[in-house]
């Protein structure tokens, strides 16, 4: 069997990344060997591959839910941005270049050259490729040059599942409209629909579901029910909650919460850093955008951003430098949040603003490089064995501070100056022993004394158990047999065509 599917969405999070993970245990618990595949991503959320690469952390998930390591092949073209206009390219885990837009569009015949062949070799190499969309198929404004979702699925004759999220509303209108907004060719290639995240009797839906597929004359392969478990691994900080608290937090172990302050960059990236420390019982972890949240936070973190320059001052002009530097607890910054914390930001090459005064609350000057560093350094930090991964133009160039990590060969990476720590590593925090300890170290500093953390918590069987109930919602509440025959056969022959599709562009 050589087969592949796309998972199409008729919005941004509705549910692809998680429904196309949870496709791909199921699949590999069946011994099927899976890996997946997204043509084009745009997030500022990455990881380093072990090639040495650079691709969306939801295909480093998805590759996990395989049993595989994250390869670049997964996520052949990653686009992250930097400012509302502008986004970084990378291809094969490479920068290649800045792009506008409008300017992006005129490459994308050669990336698509690029993605089909990638596809081609893990179809080469794999039983079934699990391939996610990107947005909704239904952005008939981007269509003709579109590699990512019905281009895709034409280009290498893929079938499509489409799958909604009935907890935004809308779900039919959503699941009919994407359809119907299709040319006929590529609603040829939609085999049929998910439902995700309903809460409820599914018998109340029951007769939606049979009014959709006698209007569409395509089935609805399961409905998944909400599940409060599954928030680790958000595509972006949008996906959290409205209220802006990170995942579902626990009582404490001890007498006391540690309230910990997350600012919310405008070009904040890995916001999934700071998941483990939502993961720890007593630990309430929230998104802040103004300074009055810092008054009663315990731990405040300033996490990495695709715009350091331009995100610094985004934080003098709201006010959050100011209460940043006033707070007497400890502050943690995390890779463009670390550089933040400086001295001194020399950056010609992203935002080419030259010389910039940073926070100074550590004695640490950085400077730009053109080419990225990109690479998973081990080390020790806090007296524990620590793990992680860079992605950064940064480079330290004086650092008068005790480093937080020392590298195997006894060089210091970091910083850390009395309350003030900070490091360019991303995953830090999800090296458990470490992450005990740097907590001692920040309750102490926040007069937290009756704080206690937990000695049990283990994130990597957290986000292990995430992907089993995400092939467990697949295997228990979808259609499998039907999406098995959608992978051998594809989409049935024979659908019908859904108006408007086929219509003349109006003039």
């Amino acid at each position: 069997m050589r087969s592949a599917l796309l998972v199409a969405g008729t919005t941004s999070d509705a549910g692809k990344s998680v429904l196309a993970a949870g496709l791909c245990r199921w699949l590999t618990r069946r011994g099927v060997r899976t890996a997946p595949f997204k043509a084009q991503n745009m997030s500022n959320n990455s990881v380093v591959t072990q090639d040495g690469g650079e691709i969306g952390r939801a295909q480093a998930l998805q590759a996990a839910a395989c049993g595989l390591e994250p390869s670049v092949r997964f996520n052949p073209v990653l686009l992250k941005p930097g400012g509302d206009r502008s986004s970084q390219v990378v291809v094969l885990g490479r920068v290649v270049g800045e792009v506008s837009a409008l300017s992006y569009r005129a490459r994308k015949a050669e990336l698509l050259t690029t993605v089909l062949a990638t596809l081609d070799g893990l179809r080469d190499e794999f039983e079934v490729v699990v391939c996610e969309g990107a947005g909704s198929p239904a952005e008939i404004n981007l269509r003709a040059d579109d590699i990512a979702n019905m281009g895709l699925a034409r280009a290498a004759d893929l079938p499509v599942l489409v799958v909604g999220d009935i907890d935004r509303g809308g779900v039919f209108a959503h699941l009919f409209g994407t359809l119907a907004l299709l040319d006929p060719a590529d609603q040829a290639l939609v085999g049929g629909f998910v439902v995700n995240k309903f809460r409820g009797d599914p018998a109340l839906l029951e007769p939606g579901l049979r009014q959709l597929g006698a209007l569409t004359g395509r089935p609805v392969y399961g409905v998944l029910p909400w599940r409060e478990e599954l928030w680790l691994d958000a595509e972006d900080s949008l996906s959290y909650a409205a209220d802006g608290v990170i995942g579902r937090p626990e009582p404490p172990r001890g007498g006391q919460w540690l309230r910990v302050a997350v600012v919310r960059l405008p070009r904040i990236s890995n916001a999934t850093d700071v998941e483990a420390l939502a993961c720890e019982p007593g630990v309430s972890v929230r998104f802040v955008t103004e300074p009055s949240r810092l008054a009663d936070a315990d731990l405040v973190v300033v996490p990495g951003s695709k715009a350091t320059v331009a995100d610094l001052k985004w934080l003098r002009d709201t006010g959050l430098a100011d209460a940043i530097a006033a707070h007497d607890g400890p502050v943690l910054g995390l890779c463009g949040g670390f550089q933040m914390l400086g001295r001194t930001i020399e950056d010609e090459v992203e935002s080419k603003a030259g010389a910039v005064a940073g926070l100074g609350l550590l004695d640490v000057d950085v400077r730009f490089a053109p080419d990225k560093t990109l690479r998973r350094p081990h080390g020790t930090a806090l007296g524990e064995p620590v793990t992680g991964y860079e992605i950064h133009h940064g480079v330290v160039t004086r650092n008068g501070e005790q480093g937080l990590v020392a590298l195997p060969d006894g060089t210091p990476e970091g910083a850390v100056r009395g309350r003030v720590a900070g490091t360019h590593w991303h995953g830090l925090l999800e090296n458990d022993a470490f992450r005990r300890e740097f907590l001692r170290w920040a309750a102490g500093h926040a007069g937290r004394d009756g704080f206690t953390p937990a000695p049990d918590v283990d994130f990597a069987g957290r986000r292990a158990a995430q992907l089993d109930l995400l092939g467990d919602l697949v295997a228990d509440h979808l259609d499998t047999d039907a999406v098995w025959a959608l992978l051998e056969r594809g989409a049935p022959a024979g659908l019908p065509v859904i108006p408007p599709a086929g219509a003349p562009p109006v003039a």
